[in-house]
This record gives structure tokens, C-alpha cells and sequence, in this order.
């Protein structure tokens, strides 16, 4: 395709929890797409404690294509504790997710390639979505509640198709572990000043197994982590903030200018790792 820029390279996380029926046709189409527009990239696939034949799978994988990199976690730690060990392991200029299930088709990241010169990241929200009722009722409630309690405002906050520079997973810690991963990064992405563009991704049925974000274990957990990071991450906003209005006179003194006292409000405002 000739529009999309070949001049980043690109690191593709894919985690997978019981995905037998759908990992092999996942990672052969994203090698597949990927050789055939030229570009710079490894697919981490990584494996969060599936019990079925994934992980065997994924190791045949591995040993014939040298683009793939599988991570195994020895038991299910959740799905965003898979994006980290993916994003921990990224070593290209940019950083893509997306579900290993089938449910998207990695043809649309060539719509969001040419965007990533012009905007820091590049979200995806799912048209269509192809999950029941109940699910959509969940998705649209979570939402609301992460965009009045976080400020998040998107418009599919946790659709698993985003492409983001690997240099902010480098640059800022990751604390969350469970289906609250996409509004830490978001909210983390966003505060830090950063801009981004929202794309729309077709959202297929799924191709065998199961989804398990319904699950009730799953939606506790994510409720847990919104609470206990929420009063964690207000707390520590309220006392940057603070720190930073008591130094921001003895940098204005020493000759700093308004720039370069906006850039230490900044990386005092977002923890590091």
C-alpha cells in the first residue's frame, strides 16, 4: 500500500488466554499483511495461562517465523497484566495491540499508520460491534463511569485496536492488571498532554472460544481497580500539584521559562518507572 509510511518500526501485542480456535489464522495474517507493506516489525504474542493448546501452538509458531516473540505467563494474571509483559518486551518506535480471537482484522491498521505522523496515538472504536446486548449495556455504563470519575473521554475506551509510541510504555508505569489497563493508559496517555485521533475498525464475529469479559471475576476485578486507583492516582495528582505550586516561584527565579516550568509540572504529575 503505498500510503502507509515504512520509515517506524512496529512491535504488534497480541494477548491470548484460550485462544486455540483462532491464534494460528490471527498471527499468520498479521505476518502475512505486515511483509507485504514492508515494515520494520515483531508480533509478541503472549500466552496468559491458557489451559487449551495455545501455548503449543504458539511455540510451532515461533520456532518457523523469527517476527514472533511468545511470552508465556504460567497462570491467567488478566488481560492487562498480558498488555504489559507485551508492552515490556516492545522494542520497535511503535507499539500496536489488538485481540488475538479474530474479531478484528489487522487490514485497518493501514489507516492508522499515515495518522501517527500527525497525532501521538491512534485509537480504534469498534463499528458494529458484534457482542450481545448485555455486553454493549456493560461497555456503554463503563464508559460513562471511567470518563466522570478519570476524565476519559473516547469513544470505545477499551477497543483492543490501538497503535501508540512505545517510548510512552518505556516512560510511565503501568499499575493496573485487569480490564482497567485501556482507561490507565488512556487517562496516564491523556494527562501527559499528548494528542490522538479516534478511527473507526470493523468488529467481526468471534472464530471459536470464548469471551471472558463478562465474566463476574473480570468485572469485580476491574470495579476493584477503578476504586483503589482512583483514590490513589487523585491523591497523588492533589499533592504534584501542590508541589508544584510551592516550586513554581523558586524556577521562575532561577531564570526557568514558562516552557520549561510547563515540561516539570508535567513529568512531576505522571509517575515514571
Amino acid at each position: 500500500m503505498k500510503d502507509i509510511p515504512n520509515t517506524s518500526s512496529l512491535s504488534v501485542v497480541l494477548p491470548a488466554h484460550n485462544e486455540e480456535e483462532a491464534i494460528a489464522t490471527t498471527v499468520h495474517e498479521v505476518i502475512e499483511t505486515l511483509l507485504t507493506w514492508m515494515i520494520d516489525f515483531e508480533i509478541i504474542v503472549v500466552d496468559d495461562g491458557s489451559q487449551d493448546d495455545t501455548g503449543a501452538i504458539l511455540d510451532t509458531i515461533g520456532t518457523t517465523h523469527p517476527y514472533v516473540n511468545v511470552i508465556h505467563h504460567p497462570v491467567n494474571q488478566g488481560y492487562g497484566a498480558a498488555l504489559v509483559s507485551g508492552f515490556e518486551a516492545a522494542s520497535k518506535d511503535l507499539a500496536f495491540f489488538m485481540d488475538s480471537d479474530g474479531q478484528f482484522d489487522i487490514h485497518d491498521l493501514g489507516r492508522f499508520l499515515p495518522l501517527i505522523e500527525e497525532y501521538d496515538a491512534v485509537l480504534g472504536y469498534r463499528i458494529d460491534r458484534q457482542d450481545t446486548w448485555m455486553r454493549k449495556v456493560n461497555a456503554w455504563g463503563w464508559k460513562k463511569l471511567v470518563g466522570l470519575v478519570f476524565g476519559v473521554h473516547v469513544r470505545d475506551v477499551d477497543c483492543a485496536f490501538k497503535l501508540y509510541p512505545s517510548s510512552f510504555f518505556r516512560e510511565y508505569k503501568l499499575e493496573t492488571r485487569g480490564a482497567m489497563i485501556n482507561t490507565e493508559i488512556l487517562h496516564k496517555f491523556i494527562r501527559a498532554g499528548n494528542t490522538y485521533t479516534q478511527v473507526g475498525v470493523r468488529h467481526l464475529p468471534r472464530h471459536g472460544g470464548r469471551a471472558t469479559g463478562a465474566k463476574p471475576s473480570v468485572i469485580l476485578r476491574a470495579f476493584r481497580e477503578l476504586i483503589v486507583y482512583a483514590i490513589k492516582w487523585h491523591r497523588e495528582e492533589r499533592q504534584l500539584e501542590k508541589m508544584t505550586r510551592q516550586s513554581k516561584p523558586g524556577l521562575e527565579q532561577a531564570g526557568q521559562s514558562e516552557e520549561q516550568v510547563a515540561a516539570f509540572m508535567k513529568s512531576e504529575k505522571t509517575p515514571k518507572v
